[in-house]
């Protein structure tokens, strides 16, 4: 056993996990994804999200296949989809924060094992919107 606790097989397991991980978030912020809008309580177009365990998430899909098997999933395949093309950088470092309540992104919610949740956790979301951080460390160490 490690130090940790974790046997080194596991422990590399895990090393090799983030750094997969880290490679899918790289590849993410570099690439333009869709992002279906939706209508906001005000009646505006806004970004499409759903809400799970108090963290809203914006639903980004990799490509016109990926909407159209969630619209499918939902019983809406017939209705037009609006959609607006957003860097997934631009989501996670400024969509994320200007939420306002603990936010991530979904991409491909509807693909199962193959979607992805980058959830709002330091590393991938700003600190100031990462719910894993203290006030203190969010705020700068200036609260």
């Amino acid at each position: 056993m490690a130090s940790s606790g974790i046997a080194p097989a596991q422990a590399a397991e895990v090393a090799a996990r983030k750094r997969e991980f880290a490679e899918l978030l790289g590849e993410f912020r570099r690439t333009p994804v869709l992002v279906p809008l939706g209508d906001d309580p005000g009646g505006e177009q806004a970004l499409l999200t759903a809400d799970f365990n108090g963290i809203r998430f914006i639903l980004a899909f990799s490509d016109e296949q990926a909407l159209a098997r969630y619209a499918t999933a939902r019983g809406e395949s017939a209705r037009e989809w609006t959609y607006q093309r957003v860097l997934g950088a631009r989501l996670l470092d400024a969509a994320v924060p200007a939420a306002g309540v603990p936010c991530g992104v979904a991409l491909d919610c509807a693909d199962g094992s193959d979607g992805v949740v980058f959830p709002p956790v330091a590393g991938i979301v700003p600190d100031g919107a990462a719910v894993d951080l203290d006030d203190e460390a969010r705020h700068g160490g200036a609260i």
